[in-house]
């Protein structure tokens, strides 16, 4: 499997699409295009605390924010969710979600 090394302090996630490690990145261009379709992000973030959240919402964010040029489809990053549950896919999710909420955050003073 190819890894890809996400930075915390970016907002940043992976997720393993078909044994490829795959770069999460809620780039402000990523958020707006997950806003266009899924309807704002704070409500996606009010719905997603209250268990309300869709798998189909989960997965196109994800889409959204994947980064580089040989993204995967929709469909295999769906498939990607579904393989690894949602207690599993929810970790990436809440690095979004915090992301969201918070904003880049300074790594601390050594």
């Amino acid at each position: 499997m190819t890894v890809t090394a996400a930075n915390p302090w970016r907002g940043e996630a992976c997720l393993v699409v078909a044994d490829r490690s795959h770069l999460l990145r809620p780039s402000f261009t990523a958020l707006i295009a997950a806003e266009e379709e899924l309807g704002p992000l704070f409500a996606l973030v009010e719905r997603a605390g209250a268990g309300q959240l869709r798998l189909s919402e989960m997965a196109a964010l994800f889409w959204h924010c994947l980064t580089g040029h040989d993204r995967p489809s929709r469909d295999h990053v769906g498939e990607a969710v579904t393989a690894l549950g949602l207690a599993r896919a929810s970790a990436p999710l809440r690095v979004l979600l915090t992301q969201i909420l918070q904003g880049s955050a300074a790594p601390p003073e050594p």
